[in-house]
């Protein structure tokens, strides 16, 4: 059995790849249960303060998207895994303002924490508009105080201005419910569930599918089952993070 304490840098290629396959097996079974196939939910390995060989040993495996919270940390981690051409770089934790500038060197596949107008019009005066950034808005969706994210009743006139905004592309939405050792099951379906209605809305705006980024390593079978198409796991993969870089 493969131990989620144990820190990836102490495991084998054999024990990293059991890891990745329960992983794999928790995801198809969540959609097998859910009735949707399981090309309909994408994986993002959350790579934060984790080390390089850990996202090399994941890449070797076949996984290509990796999640980093910080700008500059994905900067200096793309930087050094420059060889590995083909990953995908999320950008999946808060985005100040005066960071847009340094988001625009930034090789990102998606950002997924649009939040405020603020944040839109500054990442419109620093991005290149001949090529517009794939996005997600990042809802808070329990309304929690201490959280980012736009409230769902502000939804609406985000979703007007990221489309009016020419170096942005609106993917679809992001969530961080609360876990579910702060709620019960029922509570958290509610909030992912709330999260698959406000999808539909977008969805019929931008006419397309929308993305739902929302489910982590401890809840995402239940965010499967209303609708995530995008999970994002850390310590089920990694175990708990080993270093955290001094320039960041």
């Amino acid at each position: 059995m493969v131990d989620a304490a144990t820190p990836l840098a102490a495991l084998s290629p054999s024990a990293a790849a059991a890891r990745l396959d329960l992983i794999e097996a928790r995801i198809v079974a969540a959609c097998a249960a859910a009735g949707r196939a399981r090309a309909e939910v994408s994986l993002v390995a959350v790579s934060k303060e984790q080390p390089d060989d850990a996202v090399r040993a994941f890449h070797a495996l076949g996984v290509r998207d990796f999640g980093e919270n910080k700008v500059q940390a994905l900067l200096a981690r793309a930087e050094r895994l420059a060889d590995l051409a083909d990953v995908r770089w999320h950008l999946i934790g808060a985005l100040q303002t005066n960071k847009a500038k340094d988001l625009a060197r930034a090789p990102l596949a998606m950002l997924h924490t649009v939040d405020r107008p603020e944040l839109v019009t500054a990442l419109g005066k620093r991005l290149d508009a001949t090529r517009p950034l794939p996005c997600l808005i990042q809802v808070n969706i329990d309304r929690e105080p201490q959280k980012a994210g736009v409230l769902p009743e502000a939804l609406d006139p985000l979703v007007e201005l990221v489309l009016a905004t020419q170096c942005l592309a609106l993917a679809g939405l992001m969530a961080i419910p609360r876990p579910l050792d702060e709620s019960g099951v029922a509570e958290l379906a509610a909030s992912f569930e709330a999260m698959r209605v406000l999808g539909e809305r977008v969805a019929d705006r931008i006419g397309r599918a929308c993305v739902l980024s929302m489910g982590m390593s401890d809840d995402f079978e239940l965010a499967i089952a209303h609708g995530s198409t995008c999970v994002r796991v850390g310590s089920s993969l990694f175990g708990p993070r080993t270093y955290t870089l001094n320039s960041v």
